[in-house]
């Protein structure tokens, strides 16, 4: 029979080699996750290289990084920017990306974007940088407290849009903000109050796509808004794009 510090070394053999083949998943995992991370950075670094050399930029952009707007998602909006030729462009919240759209506004020659910020700290950086890149005359950055409003049977915050009275047709729409801390599907509310007064054909560039409230707002979206067409776009954060298609 076998006694008992036998068995004993039997258990401790299994124990150990228990730890070291988790040991050897954790490292593959971490060497996994290693790889995903500096291609995630290299592609972050492709698209800040092309937006300047796409907008000729002399001064240097805001940090891209944290809360900010990442360099795949600025990218999309001006290459769309820069081929559509949008004539009117609504931001939900102002920073970094207010300043590439006003950019390319200035490269074709004509269009306005309407940033509107709820944080007047925050709406007086962006204009700040606006002066500085030279830009200012291409952008408005709106004071937009958040203000609560009823959407059906919900109320939640949502910027006081007062200052968009007389902007439309909106031809194309930026959705970062508000916060997401502010309530669930913070930035629903875009949909019933800008997406009525977009232009046919009109594009709407959702960040942060992701989340759980962003995706709560799509299908919120989808659901009251059929003419739209929604598709998603591979940024770092999640986006998505929505065209504007009324039937006819």
């Amino acid at each position: 029979m076998i006694d008992a510090a036998a068995i004993g070394v039997l258990l401790l053999c299994a124990y150990i080699l228990h730890k070291v083949r988790n040991m050897h998943l954790l490292v593959h995992a971490m060497k996994d996750d290693s790889r995903q991370e500096h291609a995630s950075l290299f592609r972050q670094l492709e698209a800040l290289q092309g937006l300047y050399i796409s907008l000729g930029l002399q001064r240097a952009l805001p940090l891209t990084r944290g809360w900010a707007a990442s360099p795949d998602f600025l990218q999309e909006l001006a290459a769309y920017a820069l081929d559509e030729k949008p004539l009117c462009v609504v931001e939900c919240s102002s920073g970094t990306s207010t300043l590439v759209l006003a950019r390319c506004m200035q490269i074709n020659g004509g269009g306005k974007v309407y940033s509107l910020e709820h944080d007047p700290a925050y709406a007086r950086r962006t204009r700040r940088q606006l002066e500085l890149h030279g830009l200012a005359d291409w952008a408005t950055v709106i004071d937009a407290p958040l203000l609560t409003q009823t959407f059906g049977d919900r109320q939640q915050p949502w910027y006081d849009c007062s200052g968009l009275s007389t902007v439309q047709p909106i031809e194309m729409v930026v959705i970062d903000g508000p916060p997401q801390a502010i309530s669930d599907a913070a930035r629903y509310p875009a949909g019933p109050i800008l997406f009525p007064r977009m232009a046919p054909g009109a594009a709407i560039f959702l960040d942060d796509a992701m989340r759980p409230g962003e995706r709560t707002a799509l299908q919120r979206w989808a659901a009251e808004f059929p003419e739209l067409e929604i598709s998603s776009l591979p940024c770092e954060k999640g986006a998505a794009m929505l065209r504007y298609r009324p039937r006819i």
